[in-house]
């Protein structure tokens, strides 16, 4: 994933805080490798990295060597490309042993003609020495790709990198392809004795040098994006912590790197949750994806985090930055979004599961923070989830879209299944099918409509790639027992109509009724049959809908008809089978052979009409029983083969 910006507070200001407030207030910032150089890259499988650098804790002075590691692809190389900020200077570069000396550089982009192409097939070892003080381009999601400065609340000067989404060329020799994940990454830095660094996997080795002088040697063997690989410098006090997850072969060590100075107090009882967070995600979306290696914290002055492959890099401890942070560990590092337009698998995800941590361990703050959310993304109806302008990093990372209508999509996505345990079935499936990968919008509706036997087409088009959310008025009237509601749906943005379905809240003198009903037309109607008389109505009780209810009254001029019959329709029925209106709201639908046999059962949402899909059945005759605790419809119908 990327930089992640979130604050626990419900205010709109107080969201701003952070590493969201840095990234909307500043200049437009833009890709940097053109289309030509990319696919140079393009033409070879990143493997391996391995960094060697000098770095103190209070500058942005950066010398020593990466290793680049790469299989060659279809056709013979004849030039190996990579890029690396014109601030620094190169030294030399070895390709496979051999110094080569034909080097052009326009811009970040570096050119190494080769004496002979190097065979399809073959592996290739580049070698990159260099040095120099890292630029102030501010082209990071939060302010630079390498970074120095004195955490103003602590006074401990820190050194850190924060490369998303294309600033990792500002510290070290790269390749700034999300598809192309190197197989693991060595991390080796020479500082000051006093200083601790942290990064990624495990620190293996710490070597005591001459001059007061150490290095820290850190390997981690799990396929890693570009812009995760990370470091930071300082002479922080570490802290350390584990965590239990189900599945786990042993406790898994949560690091944390601390400013000295009483920050580790301040910070001690926020930190401590990230052990309950990581068994909580543990149990929704797979065990925490990097168990046998480590997670953990680097403190740096960022204004936010930054969700770094194992160690994320945190300005402080809260609740929820503390959850997204480590959430992003499965959506964003182990699975990866497969272009920058698909941000919001990174962001969104992680941004729901601070919601889902509150729903677990503070359920009172949940629903103010989707009520919260909804208010963000409605503050202005233009822009779709998907980036549509992914060379600027400002519009991948727009705080209303990538993060808050992102997450508010996914809540909807969890509605529209209707079946927590297929949600999270579907999350899970997701992870284990793309873990250490890349993968698409298309790809997670592709899952999701495996998983849970859904048709979600109409549920992206109108939600991830429309704009806006639908606007409604609503209108009700009694008469006897019968209760008439119209709807009519309008549209905020450029998505002229939201294909859904919404709960109603119905008291009456004698009974509270939910019921949910679909809405599949601008304008609806659906009389249903209550008990006593309506005292109130009330839409989306539970704040599943991204949505505006403009008005919500009674309307004595709207005619009431009678109750039809209950009617089965089409019968035959080759996929669909349709049972409206029905006196009552059935739970549950078991479908039965000639020879009694159950052939079918499933659960129903609660709605006055059933649909249910017999498109799998073999052709023949059936008896339907549409049922709850107390009541059932039962009816016959002939499954026919759809030509």
């Amino acid at each position: 994933m990327l930089l992640c910006c979130v604050v626990h507070s419900h205010t709109w200001g107080q969201q701003l805080r952070g590493c969201a407030a840095s990234r909307l207030h500043t200049a437009q910032r833009q890709a940097v490798a053109s289309p030509e150089h990319q696919r140079l890259m393009d033409r070879y499988d990143i493997t391996f990295y391995k960094l060697d650098l000098q770095l103190e804790r209070t500058s942005t002075y950066i010398a020593g060597n990466v290793t680049l590691e790469a299989n060659v692809k279809a056709s013979p190389l004849a030039a190996f490309a990579f890029e690396l900020h014109p601030a620094f200077a190169i030294d030399s570069v070895l390709i496979n042993g051999k110094r080569e000396r034909n080097i052009t550089r326009q811009a970040s982009e570096v050119t190494v003609q080769l004496p002979a192409s190097v065979a399809a097939g073959s592996r290739l070892t580049a070698v990159v020495y260099y040095k120099g003080t890292a630029p102030n381009d501010a082209s990071a999601a939060i302010g630079n790709g390498f970074n120095s400065a004195i955490a103003p609340d602590w006074g401990n000067s820190v050194t850190w990198s924060l490369s998303e989404p294309y600033a990792a060329y500002e510290w070290w020799p790269t390749k700034q392809v999300l598809t192309d994940k190197a197989d693991s990454v060595h991390v080796s830095v020479t500082t000051s004795a006093e200083n601790k660094v942290g990064s990624n996997g495990l620190l293996t080795r710490v070597v005591d040098l001459p001059r007061n002088r150490k290095r820290f040697e850190w390997k981690s063997r799990y396929p890693i994006a570009y812009y995760l690989v990370s470091v930071a410098v300082s002479d922080y006090e570490e802290y350390l912590l584990r965590a239990n997850p189900k599945g786990a072969a042993a406790p898994i060590p949560i690091l944390n790197y601390i400013y000295k100075g009483g920050a580790l107090n301040f910070y001690k009882a926020e930190i401590d949750r990230t052990a309950d967070f990581m068994e909580h995600f543990s149990e929704l979306f797979t065990l925490y994806p990097f168990h046998r290696e480590k997670y953990g914290h680097s403190m740096a002055p960022m204004s936010g985090g930054m969700e770094h492959q194992t160690m994320t890099t945190q300005s402080e401890f809260f609740f929820t930055l503390t959850a997204h942070e480590l959430a992003h560990q499965w959506f964003g590092d182990n699975v990866t979004c497969a272009s920058w337009q698909d941000i919001w698998l990174n962001e969104g995800f992680a941004s729901y599961a601070e919601y889902l941590a509150l729903q677990r361990y503070a359920p009172e703050e949940a629903a103010p923070w989707m009520e919260n959310a909804h208010a963000v993304a409605k503050l202005r109806p233009d822009g779709s989830v998907k980036v549509t302008d992914t060379t600027t990093v400002r519009r991948i990372f727009n705080f209303r879209l990538s993060y808050k209508k992102a997450a508010a999509v996914i809540h909807m996505l969890r509605f529209a299944v209707n079946n927590d345990a297929l949600f999270f079935e579907a999350l899970q499936n997701y992870q284990r099918q793309y873990s250490g990968s890349t993968a698409s919008t298309a790809d997670l509706r592709r899952v999701f409509e495996e998983t849970a036997n859904l048709d979600l087409a109409y549920f992206f088009d109108q939600w991830y790639s429309g704009e806006g959310y639908p606007v409604f008025d609503i209108a009700w009237n009694q008469h006897e027992e019968r209760l008439l509601l119209q709807t009519n749906q309008s549209a905020s943005g450029s998505t002229p109509f939201f294909r859904t379905e919404m709960e109603y809240l119905i008291r009456t003198t004698t009974d509270t009724l939910l019921v949910r009903l679909p809405h599949n037309m601008p304008l609806e109607q659906h009389l249903l049959q209550v008990a006593g008389t309506v005292v109130s109505v009330e839409a989306d009780p539970q704040h599943w809908l991204l949505k505006t209810v403009r008005t919500l009254q009674r309307n004595n001029m709207l005619e009431v008809p009678r109750m039809q019959p209950t009617v089965l329709y089409p019968n035959p029925a080759t996929t669909e089978l349709e049972v409206a209106p029905l006196s009552f709201i059935p739970t549950a639908a078991d479908i039965y052979n000639t020879a009694g046999q159950l052939v079918k059962r499933l659960t129903l949402s609660g709605s006055f009409r059933a649909t249910i899909r017999v498109a799998e059945l073999a052709a023949g005759y059936y008896v339907v029983i549409l049922r709850n605790g107390t009541q059932q419809y039962r009816a016959s119908f002939v499954k026919i083969d759809g030509k």
